[in-house]
């Protein structure tokens, strides 16, 4: 772990704005940006935990704690919901058995919402571990967990 911080820090360090970078580096290598990772990164930044913290934990996309092996993201926005999103995401909730940004109990799965996945047209619309489905029905969201895999070889973000 502590290597990919510092291939993300060397990788960026002197970019201006390098922050943002540096956290999706972290996250594509690891699933997620360690709370351990937060000082090095101010350090290196030469900013102070808190303005880090503070970026992590206000965009949605980053994710502070290791993820399930597969990630689930519902679309969240006005065209999906206008679909029967907020239906959808409450059905993945009970089906899953974890709310929003949670991780099923055997460590299969995480929920987390998305905010647009460019679909709207299709919408209602999920990203399964990069990959994107459209026009999703509870029956269908249904069989495409019934359909993952026990394990997977990737980390997602």
């Amino acid at each position: 772990m502590k290597q990919e911080i510092q291939n993300a820090l060397a990788k960026y360090q002197d970019v201006p704005g390098a922050l943002l970078p540096i956290l999706h580096e972290v996250q594509d290598a690891l699933g997620y940006v360690p709370p351990e990772a937060v000082g090095d990164i101010a350090k290196a930044l030469n900013l102070s935990r808190a303005e880090v913290h503070g970026v992590i934990t206000y965009y949605h996309h980053f994710r502070s704690e290791s993820p399930g092996r597969h990630i689930v993201q519902v679309c969240r926005a006005e065209a999906c919901q206008a679909m029967g999103a907020q239906a959808l995401f409450n059905h993945a909730e009970a089906s899953l058995g974890c709310s929003s940004h949670g991780t099923t109990a055997d460590g299969r799965v995480t929920l987390e919402p998305a905010y647009c996945l460019g679909l709207c047209a299709c919408s209602p619309a999920i990203m399964i571990d990069d990959v994107v489905y459209a026009r999703i029905t509870n029956a269908k969201f249904d069989a495409l967990m019934g359909a993952l895999p026990l394990t997977q070889a990737k980390v997602s973000s």
